[in-house]
């Protein structure tokens, strides 16, 4: 029911590969491989309309199909049993005709797939667009760039938000670029019972497209029963979405510890004892997307090496990963999507976080212009003594730089108060921000 997994509850991928759901998607797999039969002339129009009537979840018990599987290791072979027993005993011989247990399993799981990834991918463009709107807001705000915890130099809020949404289009490319292939190849991948079958030689590869385009899946080029490619590639962009939104809530919840305060979101989560709490809860939950994500796809890489023509355990292993991966990545898409349509800036929080360092954070740019003036060595050397002196007793690094013998008649005090400006050395991040903010979603172009 989603009680400790609020990522996904309640979310439109959550209904799209739920029990039911994946229930439906098998007897659909069931219903296409009949109607593609028919259309070659292998099964009787009639048994397919039958068959194709009949698949409909809510005729069948999910539970006790679940349990079930058990004996026979998937739940596609009591399926078969009962889909049987819905039709006429004439139809009855066309169920399931030629076809493995694999064969409406994966096929299953591939519309799961197909049917989830233009939701998720969706909610991917929404937050693009909202991040392309916060960047383009904010391409000149100034804030502190920091580095392994510490500040840096200055960035802008600009420049972070617009790395957020490069992430968030490279992963709607990836899950674009994905097309779900059906899966039939019969017993070990050959197709030869389709073929006695419909005693038709060589009319398995026809049938295999018959059936794709049925479902709107791919036509694989081959059954690829211990060839987890489709499997593979979907849990690695998955997995890549999950991280990439992952960033976007790593740096959402440090700017909006209370000590920072440089971000919040707009309608935060409250604490069942501390009142005055307004928690980061969608990064909190994105970020426990993120982490949960790289193990379910390790499994899916696992599976690659998966012995015979047909294995044992590896493909089994798939199935709940798969599953949980679709359900936390398009929770998460949803949860950033909402995050990033309306998060509260505090640009005064910025600018004095920036200043806490009193000048210090663009000794990268007072380098510079002192190694023009006194030389590399001795700059440095002044610089490093200037900025001891200025952490150690809290003054202003302009002040202190004053106060320098070698610096007397080089720079007046102006001069070195606007160097050590940290609103005057924000690089070319208004630019960068630009270049970024003029890439589109795959598939459209610029207004």
């Amino acid at each position: 029911m989603g009680l400790l997994d609020p990522v996904r509850a309640g979310s439109a991928v959550e209904a799209a590969t739920g029990d039911r759901a994946l229930l439906q998607g098998m007897l659909d797999a069931e219903a296409a491989l009949a109607r593609a039969q028919s259309a070659l002339g292998h099964v009787p129009p009639w048994a397919a309309a039958e068959i194709s009537a009949a698949a409909q979840a809510e005729r069948f018990d999910v539970r006790d199909l679940a349990l079930r599987a058990r004996r026979g290791g998937n739940p596609v072979i009591p399926l078969v049993s009962d889909l049987t027993a819905a039709v006429s005993g004439e139809a009855a011989p066309y169920v399931h005709r030629g076809a493995t247990s694999q064969d409406i399993l994966d096929t299953a799981a591939m519309l799961a797939v197909a049917r989830s990834l233009p939701g998720i991918i969706a909610d991917l463009h929404r937050t693009a667009g909202a991040l392309g709107r916060l960047a383009a807001e904010h391409r000149e705000t100034p804030m502190a760039g920091r580095t392994l915890t510490q500040h840096a130099v200055p960035t802008t809020f600009g420049l972070k938000a617009a790395g957020w949404r490069s992430l968030v289009l490279d992963s709607a490319d990836r899950l674009s670029a994905l097309r779900p292939p059906a899966q039939l190849g019969g017993a070990a991948g050959t197709l030869a019972a389709f073929e006695i079958l419909a005693r038709e030689p060589g009319s398995g590869p026809r049938l295999l497209a018959a059936f794709a385009a049925e479902l709107g899946l791919a036509a694989p080029v081959l059954p690829w029963h211990t060839l987890r490619t489709p499997v593979a590639d979907t849990g690695g962009a998955l997995a890549f979405t999950a991280g990439a939104l992952g960033k976007l809530a790593a740096d959402v919840l440090v700017l909006s510890r209370t000590e920072i305060g440089e971000l919040a979101e707009d309608a935060g989560g409250g604490s069942s004892a501390m009142p005055h709490k307004s928690n980061p809860v969608r990064a909190a939950l994105i970020a426990s997307a993120a982490r949960r994500a790289p193990a379910l796809a390790s499994v899916l890489l696992g599976s690659l090496a998966a012995e015979d023509e047909r294995p044992a355990g590896a493909w089994h292993a798939e199935w709940q990963p798969l599953r949980d991966l679709l359900r936390l990545t398009g929770g998460a898409a949803r949860l950033a999507a909402e995050l990033s349509e309306g998060p509260a800036v505090f640009t005064h929080r910025m600018a004095g976080n920036l200043g806490l360092t009193q000048g210090l954070v663009v000794s990268e740019r007072i380098a510079a212009e002192l190694s023009r003036l006194l030389g590399r060595g001795p700059a440095r050397e002044l610089l490093t003594r200037a900025a001891h002196r200025a952490a150690a007793e809290s003054l202003g690094l302009a002040d202190v730089l004053r106060d320098e013998p070698a610096l007397q008649g080089l720079l007046s005090h102006d001069e070195l108060r606007e160097l050590t400006d940290p609103a005057g050395y924000p690089g070319s991040a208004a630019t960068l921000v630009d270049h970024a903010l003029r890439r589109m979603p795959a598939g459209r172009t610029q207004p």
